[in-house]
């Protein structure tokens, strides 16, 4: 048992969490440009976080994961949570029957 390695991750989790929210939030402002979408960041940030889980579930079905960490796994959670992003807002408008206003 590392007591080090455990305090470590106690103090590395809430900078995980905040990384978390950065990415929901720039996920979710591109995803939301992308289809045209006006709404309000808090939004943005939820549609990021739902459509990261999402866009993860959607490679596990193809057998496709990620890899771990430095800037290539940033990048690549980033486009994976766009595209989850996107996933989610399509599926939300097809259940509202909501159109992008133009």
């Amino acid at each position: 048992m590392d007591i080090g390695a455990i305090i470590g991750d106690i103090f590395a989790a809430p900078f995980v969490c905040i990384g978390w929210l950065i990415v929901g939030a720039i996920a979710g402002i591109v995803a939301n440009n992308l289809m045209k979408s006006n709404q309000p960041l808090i939004i943005d940030i939820i549609t990021g976080l739902i459509g990261a889980v999402v866009g993860g579930f959607l490679l596990s079905l193809f057998g496709i994961y990620r890899s771990e960490g430095g800037l290539g796994g940033v990048i690549i959670s980033l486009i994976v949570a766009i595209i989850g992003a996107v996933v989610v807002i399509a599926i939300w408008r097809a259940i509202n029957g909501r159109r992008v206003a133009r």
